[in-house]
């Protein structure tokens, strides 16, 4: 039976081959040739490389981890051996398609394929390409061996460059107005990505900000408590102002794209705020919840429209916004009563079979004269208030914000009053809860209702900012965009909701030339959450010790196993 130093090399190989796979598989599935039009860094990477260049380097990360008395040359050379080995395995990928025709079975193994991953130079660059990934595999286990608070500076430095790179058009276009940005934009960028002197420059800069941030942050933590109560409380009040002012000003700073994108993230974070009451909360898993979106949006739609057969009543939004709120309310309290003794996976389906009762209804002949039938409801005017219309993404944000911000508050009052330690308490087991005294019924019934008038807000403005409602603009795929929102900016937490509005929606939209592997990169940022942060990226502080302290158990556990068996091993 070999020794630990033998299993370690053992382990780098079959990481090389595991992430080389990987690198394969992301070849093969098209990102690397469609992602290699965008220059991260110009004449230097492209985006396409970048992605499987990472994948190396995560090999190099995993091999580099330095086992107890090992010295730091061993485990760099592990990441060299696990960095080639991957770089061999698309290497020998390569050779193999360009020698043999593999697009009748891989339709994306074409020559631009081969000609990106060998640099260009065909069956010359192999080599090469295997000295670039042992060299990053060397990279990687660099990063392994640095202490937690160098290889911070580190890692955001990189990611810069690779988010400069990656939104470089809409970094250029709001550098292209003003005296100094211009000037700015010219030394930073080139005609088709980063110059290289501009990545030195972000990489600097975002790791030296990074680097002084925690002293910085704690000197000044000093200063604030050392300050009065009053002035303390003034403080606050101004920087909540300034915050105010900033979210504001902001559509007049990003021009109408941005705002747009905003919008959408606006409207899936009300979504999820009220996803969050049943899923987060109160542990009821809904993946129905796109109905009560689809309720909103047609009773504001039905109660506004000026035009056609359709034209009811002819409010104004603003009357008809309590109205749709109610109504989802309604529909979710009748969405309730049947699934009420149901749990887990069986709760989901009958969730699910709501949403779709509800998108079919809208399509139906029976109720096309009362909604439309497919061809929806058009002509919903933009709201108006004391003179000022809300007609484009530029003052819709306005209206999203409010309602937002509105809602997170009703949302943390909740959570924080008796239904919402109700809520809890019934995620976290609902036989004890009911057996201390909680009305099972009420609670469930409040979870749904409440969640789906969140909902309903959100279809509300959705209908004054597209102008028209359309049945095919509910799709299930609504309501798992939500969800896995939910999970990945953090469960039960409504900073998360916001987070993950931006990482799953907002990213997505600013990135719309490469929204057919869209799929994709949300399986793999799901399963890169899971194994890396399973509490999301902004948990709710007792998610984060409930996981954090499982994880701590565990590692404790498998750390006196290996200390047992290592005397009998070694």
């Amino acid at each position: 039976m070999g020794g630990p130093v033998d299993r370690s090399w053992r382990a780098a190989i079959r990481g090389g081959l595991i992430w080389g796979g990987a690198a394969v598989f992301v070849s093969v599935a098209g990102m690397v040739e469609a992602f290699a039009g965008r220059q991260i860094i110009e004449g230097v990477v492209s985006l396409g490389m970048t992605l499987m260049l990472l994948l190396v380097l995560s090999a190099g990360y995993q091999a580099g981890r330095r086992r107890p008395g090992e010295g730091a040359f061993g485990a760099v050379l592990r990441g060299v051996l696990a960095g080639a080995v991957a770089g061999a395995v698309v290497a020998v990928f390569a050779a193999l398609g360009m020698q043999v025709n593999l697009r009748g079975m891989l339709i994306n193994a074409s020559p631009v394929l081969f000609n990106v991953l060998t640099f260009g130079r065909g069956a010359g660059g192999l080599p090469l390409l295997v000295l670039v990934t042992a060299a990053t595999g060397a990279f990687g286990a660099g990063g392994a061996l640095l202490s937690g608070r160098p290889r911070g500076p580190v890692v955001v430095g990189f990611v810069a460059v690779i988010a400069a790179g990656l939104f470089q058009d809409l970094l250029q276009l709001l550098l292209a107005e003003g005296s100094v940005r211009p000037a700015l934009r010219d030394y930073l960028f080139g005609t088709s990505g980063l110059l290289p002197r501009g990545a030195v420059s972000v990489f600097l800069l975002s790791a030296g900000i990074t680097a002084i941030a925690p002293v910085r942050r704690a000197v000044v933590r000093r200063h604030i408590e050392a300050l009065p109560e009053g002035s303390r409380r003034v403080l606050r009040m101004a920087l909540v102002a300034l915050g105010v002012l900033v979210l504001f000003l902001i559509p007049k700073a990003a021009g109408p794209f941005l705002s747009q994108v905003l919008v959408l993230v606006g409207l899936y974070t009300l979504m999820g705020l009220g996803l969050n009451l049943e899923v987060g909360f109160a542990g009821l898993l809904d993946l129905g919840f796109v109905a009560f979106f689809a309720i909103g949006a047609y009773t504001v739609g039905l109660l506004t429209t000026v035009g056609g057969e359709l034209g009811f009543l002819q409010v104004s939004f603003w009357q008809a916004v309590p109205v749709a709120v109610v109504v989802s309310l309604a529909a979710g309290v009748v969405l309730g009563l049947p699934v009420l003794g149901i749990r887990g996976d069986y709760l989901a389906i009958a969730t699910l079979g709501f949403g779709e009762i509800v998108r079919l209804l809208v399509l139906s002949d029976f109720l096309r004269p009362w909604l439309g039938g497919s061809q929806g409801v058009l002509s919903i005017p933009s709201p108006v208030l004391l003179g000022f219309e809300f007609i484009g993404p530029e003052q819709i944000f306005y209206l999203t914000l409010v309602s937002s911000i509105f809602v997170a508050f009703v949302a943390g009052r909740l959570r924080d009053s008796r239904l919402g330690r109700a809520w809890m308490a019934l995620r976290e087991d609902e036989d004890v809860a009911q057996a201390m005294g909680i009305n099972l019924v009420n609670v469930k019934l409040l979870a749904y209702g409440l969640g789906a008038a969140f909902a309903g807000v959100s279809g509300a403005i959705f209908a004054v900012m597209v102008g028209s409602v359309f049945p095919h603009s509910f799709q299930l795929l609504i309501s798992i965009n939500v969800l896995a929102l939910i999970i990945v900016g953090g469960m039960g937490s409504m900073p998360g909701v916001v987070v993950g509005a931006l990482f799953l929606v907002g990213m997505p939209e600013l990135l719309r030339e490469f929204a057919d592997f869209r799929f994709l990169v949300y399986g793999a940022a799901l399963v890169m959450m899971m194994q890396l942060r399973p509490e999301g990226l902004w948990p709710a502080a007792s998610i984060r010790r409930e996981l954090r302290a499982a994880e701590e158990a565990v590692g404790a556990a498998s750390a006196e196993v290996a200390a047992v068996e290592e005397p009998a091993g070694g």
